[in-house]
């Protein structure tokens, strides 16, 4: 008879299942191409860094929608998205508006580019505190905290669009991105609500409508891309009071459903 540890133990090697890696490539690419956005404008090709950085936030988009539709969602790629959010839309657009604008202004205007990428961390930061809590009323009426990173980043280069469609010396001022990125960095850390995609919900009658709008602000990106970048930029910024208070009549109606 064989004593137990005369035989090694034979274990089958298990591979990682390649349904968890496909998402997290997916979030490593939008990290590149945040970095890259920062050669460009290290370089002063300020059209090629808006174009990366709206590349991160394509892939930012899908990164989570390939995780799910793979069953490969996972605590590693949760803080990875993180990690790729401060890069891509906090640090990244700082750093190319100070290139850009306020390093005209070094001392001051540096601290404003502090700020944005500051405060797209302290909302990542508050985000992955809050993705365990049960009670969260925004996320459950279908609105976000706050205005979210992508769009965040998409936001602070709106002076960089116009610029590079109109080519006005006004635009590229710090007096003028300064307090716009200010501004910005306020939206992302406070806890207004915001319209997310779960809360658009148009109605059958105008789906066609709807089908054919989406399908030609795509081609206008494609023809005009900064205006239209730049109306896309006013319409969100326009619709926030809207969201505000349509999340309040929401609010209204479960305090009056919990009283009766």
């Amino acid at each position: 008879m064989r004593e137990a540890d005369d035989t090694p133990e034979i274990r089958r090697v298990r591979g990682i299942p390649l349904r968890t890696i496909a998402p997290n490539a997916v979030t490593a690419l939008a990290l590149c191409a945040g970095l890259t956005a920062i050669r460009f404008g290290i370089a002063g090709e300020w059209d090629k860094a808006v174009i990366a950085t709206i590349i991160a936030a394509v892939l930012d988009g899908i990164d989570g929608r390939v995780a799910r539709m793979l069953n490969g969602t996972s605590r590693f790629g949760a803080e990875l998205d993180s990690l790729s959010d401060v890069i891509a839309f906090g640090v990244s657009p700082a750093l190319l508006m100070y290139l850009w604008s306020l390093q005209a202004i070094p001392r001051y205007g540096w601290l404003f580019a502090l700020a944005m990428a500051l405060c797209c961390a302290l909302r990542l930061a508050r985000f992955n505190a809050a993705i365990d809590t049960e009670d969260q009323p925004h996320k459950s009426a279908g609105f976000l905290t706050g205005v979210p990173a992508p769009a965040g980043a998409g936001l602070a280069l709106l002076p960089l669009y116009l610029w590079l469609e109109t080519g006005l010396d006004w635009v590229r001022e710090p007096y003028v991105v300064a307090p716009w990125l200010a501004f910005v960095a306020f939206l992302m850390i406070s806890n207004i609500a915001t319209f997310s995609w779960g809360s658009i919900r148009p109605r059958r009658s105008v789906r066609l409508e709807v089908i054919a709008l989406a399908a030609l602000v795509g081609a206008a990106i494609f023809s005009v891309p900064w205006i239209m970048l730049s109306i896309i930029c006013l319409v969100y910024v326009v619709l926030i009071p809207f969201s505000i208070r349509s999340y309040g009549r929401i609010k209204r109606l479960r305090a009056a459903t919990l009283a009766a």
